[in-house]
């Protein structure tokens, strides 16, 4: 088999190395020889991997010493290094060892390279925090290193097992006659499909196996011999366990499906390579540094796990950065198993019915449905299974290990390839399906100037978390007590609303019968969408009542951090966040509940425009009602649900009582985290670019007495404008006397911002008029269209530095991408950026159900200019905001600070937001004292317009011109930040 599929033009030299390395184990010295002489034929040049493969095999074989000498210089001749070998190939089990034989045969005096003296970032930013006469020890976590062993051993058991079963929040309620049935009736139908759907792979297998020319249809045979066959059974039962009602699309179960095969491989492959012994060691003296009553160091976590994987020597590679497979595979693969899943899943059509006809029915069906104006393949349960389903009721629920939150402190990122779990593969960098350039520009990355980013992103991961159990028990019974939409809390189906009653012909509904019941099944939908959400998050939640956890950190393309568990983490909504404490506690200090009151009111929204002092003073005059929101959530006079985030609100209104009603305030214990919300962030960081005065005062960045509001400024600019148009006759400014506020205009005054297109801002001022009840309809197209442009206009007029910049950016990705490149550019931060916007025929995947169109992953794709210019100024905004709080954060550890953040919403304990905010300020004056802007025109000059060439082309020149066009900059003076009392709202 592997004789033929060698011979073919897709393999490219990690193809062949894959097949190299499990002939070596075998030791079968002659196939290694085959393959090598297969890569000459094919025209492909052997790299290290396939020396260290044929070496390992020769390790394995004595009396070889001509054949290691012959290979040796080959090695040699195509440019490589014997130290090499051992400085940048990753091996498992025993490899390395018996490389090193091989090479000692012929060499009996060679030593292993020294390993390499770590780098320090040269970033002028963390010269302080890299200095190692100012290193300080990490700061501890309130865990013994016994209380942390047990801990990795918990969560080791989890990943090993890949999934996880947990009780759902609703299995409090009583068990009915009526689901014990179908319990009954759903094992019998799961103990059938899970032999017929075996049956369906094993015959699936045996016909790949028996064809005797390469295709498409029997590549995926090895991927299907990767583990028993009972796993892919249990993978394709798991999928159709969680299906909606409504179904599923196509595209998105049969990736599901492939990278649900994925990862159990990868956890296989690791168990089986030797690195779960290896990895027992490091952890276990890694957690030394975070324990309580560990050995003081002074080394950061990515320094330390580095240090100790060096003194660990031989054995397996943690990093098995060559094994993931491509997005075209996981569809492929998805696709054959959802055809199998569909074929072979069948049920009596008399199940519940007795009196039908007993014949066998398919439990899922193919349908087709439009979404949007596309046409979309649906994988549809039957009724029938899904009304046993309902009955059933059931009260477990499984997910993948890696959407629990960590029940011990993460694996440190020490590369783009290894970090967060232990056996679970996980990448540094989030990007869209199919895209390959981000892991391809990290690659090429010294891994040096990453050390900042992933040093940031181990400090969030290393809070630890605890669940807030009083309010966690109110949301759970609201939520088994159908639910309550003005709270957030989604109703169960059974509030659906009831479509129309229908005739026994649905062709013959009226245009209003069919619009009703259009309706009422996009309501079910969204319900139950809502529903199986939030009870997701809740489980979730529920599970780890008990426990400490953590959530494992990494980002997307632009460099904003992410929690890597998908439901459950402090990224979510209200009632999420409500339900989240510190596990680490801090007493409050003199000043902490003070910040626990001026924190409620933030929460309410009802001050945002008045001082700290008097956010402070009404919170203290509604004392009663702070108290009786805390001693009666659901009984008493609820003055917590009228606000803005009512849960977050109760939850703060518990702690202030606690901490009021204790014997001293200042020493009482508190987990609670204090939120600084960044006072419009976006704007903010235009106005330091440009240091433009007019912006800096809008937003915040200039000392005042009061709050200042961007968005009530605006609104009375646009009114402005609105009122002369008025004067002048201007009908449509005449209707919109009265109607324009600061909540119409903030959604649009915000996006702006981050690239909203005129038209995205007619959309969202018409969303805000229809939301006032006295608006005339008939001018709601007229008035969003005059109003957007006021809008636009206003900024304008108050951020003129701002648009600049937004036009020069805007401008420079136009011409770059006409030029057929994308935009690229690196943070200050050292993090390398590109745009993933491309404009490519989609490649067509073919299968018996549908032809799906995926996107394609070649590297001649042409950029999306229409993306790619409007996609900039935003992108690079976003990218200075996370460098910005990644910074904070650093200078926060060294601080000794317990810090995390939602994108530029920071958070803390009590007792150091002054000193979180010091933090913050001093890091933001220090970002923007760089020459961001001058280093941006200079490292795409250096980039898009440097060339060799004696002439240059027209388009060069336009561009060189453009990028050196850099916008001058206004009389604002940075330091003025550090005296700022609102640069959070």
């Amino acid at each position: 088999m592997y004789h033929r599929s060698a011979k073919r033009k897709v393999l490219n030299v990690s193809a062949y190395n894959i097949v190299m390395r499990s002939w070596a184990r075998k030791g079968r010295l002659q196939r290694i020889n085959y393959l090598f002489s297969m890569l000459e034929s094919a025209g492909l040049q052997p790299n290290l991997d396939s020396y260290a493969a044929a070496l390992e095999c020769l390790g394995r074989n004595p009396f070889c010493t001509k054949s290691i000498r012959r290979y040796l210089q080959q090695l040699q001749h195509d440019g490589f290094h014997v130290d090499e070998l051992f400085q940048k190939c990753l091996f498992e089990e025993d490899e390395k060892e018996k490389v090193l034989k091989a090479v000692r045969m012929v060499h009996p005096n060679y030593q292993l390279p020294p390993a390499p003296s770590p780098q320090t970032c040269s970033s002028s930013l963390l010269q302080d925090f890299y200095s190692r006469e100012k290193m300080v020890p990490y700061p501890k976590l309130d865990f013994s290193v016994q209380e942390l062993q047990e801990c990795f051993q918990k969560q080791l058991e989890l990943e090993m097992n890949n999934t996880i079963t947990i009780e759902s929040v609703e299995s409090s309620k009583p068990l009915t006659p009526q689901a014990i049935k179908a319990r009954k009736l759903l094992a019998t139908l799961r103990s059938q499909w899970h032999d017929s759907i075996l049956q369906a792979l094993q015959k699936s297998k045996y016909t790949m196996s028996k064809l005797k020319t390469a295709s498409k249809y029997n590549e995926l045979y090895p991927y299907l011999c990767l583990m028993p066959g009972e796993e892919y059974v249990g993978i394709m039962l798991e999928v159709l366990n969680t299906l909606s009602p409504q179904g599923e699309s196509l595209s998105v179960l049969a990736k599901e499906l492939g990278t649900k095969v994925y990862n159990r491989y990868i956890t296989r492959r690791k168990l089986c390579s030797g690195q779960l012994e290896k990895l027992r060691v490091v952890y276990g003296g890694y957690i030394q540094l975070l324990a309580k009553d560990g050995q003081p160091a002074k080394y950061l976590p990515r320094e330390y796990w580095e240090k100790l994987v060096a003194e660990a020597g031989f054995g397996p590679s943690l990093d098995l950065k060559n094994c993931s497979w491509s997005y075209m595979l996981l569809m492929r693969l998805g696709m054959h198993m959802l055809e199998l899943l569909v074929q072979a899943v069948k049920m009596p059509r008399n199940i519940l019915s007795p009196r039908l006809e007993p014949r066998l029915i398919p439990a899922l069906y193919h349908i087709y449905s439009f979404r949007s104006s596309s046409q979309i393949g649906l994988i549809k349960p039957h009724p029938i299974f899904c009304q046993i389903m309902s009955d059933a009721a059931e009260t477990t629920l499984t997910f993948n290990s890696s959407a629990i939150p960590m029940l011990c402190p993460p694996v440190p990122w020490t590369s783009p390839h290894f970090g967060a779990f232990f056996l679970n593969d996980t990448n540094l960098m989030r990007f869209v399906d199919g895209a390959i350039q981000h892991q391809l520009l990290l690659e090429q990355c010294p891994l040096v100037n990453l050390h900042p980013v992933l040093d940031a992103l181990n400090q969030l991961g290393n809070c630890a978390w605890k669940i807030n159990q009083p309010v966690l028990d109110i949301i759970i019974s609201i939520f088994n007590d159908k639910g309550n939409e003005k709270l957030d809390i989604p109703p169960p189906m059974s509030e659906a609303p009831k479509p129309p009653a229908l005739p026994g012909n649905l062709s013959a509904l009226d245009k209003a019968q069919r619009h009703e019941l259009l309706l009422c099944k996009k309501k079910a939908a969204e319900m139950h969408s809502l529903r199986v959400d939030a009870l997701y998050k809740l489980s979730i939640a529920n599970y780890v009542r008990d426990r400490v956890f953590w959530f494992p950190h990494n980002m997307d393309f632009r460099g904003r951090t992410y929690p890597c568990p998908p439901y459950f983490n402090h990224l979510g909504n209200d009632v999420i966040r409500a339900i989240l404490l510190f596990a680490e506690g801090r007493p409050l200090g003199p000043k902490g509940l003070d910040w626990l009151k001026i924190h409620l009111i933030n929460l309410t929204g009802l001050k945002k425009k008045n001082p700290l002092q008097e956010r402070l003073e009404y919170a203290n005059e509604i004392m009663e009602e702070i108290l009786d929101s805390a001693d009666h959530p659901l009984t008493g006079r609820k003055w917590w649900m009228n606000t803005d985030e009512p849960w977050q609100a109760l939850a703060c209104c518990m702690e202030i009582t606690k901490a009021s009603r204790s014997p001293d305030p200042a020493a009482y214990i508190s987990h609670f985290p204090i939120h600084q919300d960044g006072s419009c962030n976006g704007l903010q960081h235009y106005a330091a670019l440009g240091r433009d005065l007019i912006g800096a005062i809008s937003v915040n960045l200039m000392p005042c007495d009061v709050p200042q509001d961007v968005y009530s400024a605006v609104a009375q600019q646009v009114e402005e404008f609105r009122r002369k148009d008025a004067e002048h006759g201007v009908k449509i400014a005449q209707v919109l006397q009265g109607f324009i506020s600061r909540k119409v205009v903030k959604q649009t005054v915000m996006t702006v911002v981050y690239g909203v297109t005129r038209y995205g801002g007619r959309l969202q001022m018409e969303k805000r008029l229809k939301e006032i009840d006295d608006f005339p309809e008939e001018y709601l197209w007229e008035a969003s269209h005059y109003l957007v442009k006021q809008v636009f206009n206003s900024i304008k007029e108050m951020f003129s530095a701002t648009r600049d910049i937004q036009n020069w950016l805007t401008e420079s990705a136009k011409l770059i991408a006409q030029s057929g490149q994308t935009v690229e550019w690196v943070t200050p931060l050292g993090l390398p950026i590109v745009q993933p916007y491309y404009r490519s025929r989609p490649t067509v995947l073919n299968c018996s159900m549908q032809n799906l169109s995926v996107k394609s992953t070649h590297s001649n794709q042409k950029p999306d200019t229409v993306k790619q210019k409007n996609a900039f100024p935003p992108n690079f905004i976003h990218s200075l905001d996370s460098t910005h709080m990644m910074l904070t954060a650093l200078h926060c550890l060294r601080q000794g600070l317990t810090f995390v953040s939602v994108h530029d919403c920071y958070w803390t304990h009590a007792v150091t937001v002054d000193v979180m905010n010091q933090v913050c300020r001093q890091q933001f004056v220090a970002l923007h004292s760089e020459k961001i802007l001058q280093d941006l025109s200079k490292f795409m000059l250096e980039k898009y317009c440097s060339s060799d060439r004696e002439t240059t082309a027209p388009w060069q020149k336009k561009l060189m011109e453009q990028l050196s066009n850099v916008p001058k900059t206004g009389e604002f003076n940075l330091q003025n930040v550090m005296d700022s009392t609102y640069f959070f709202s």
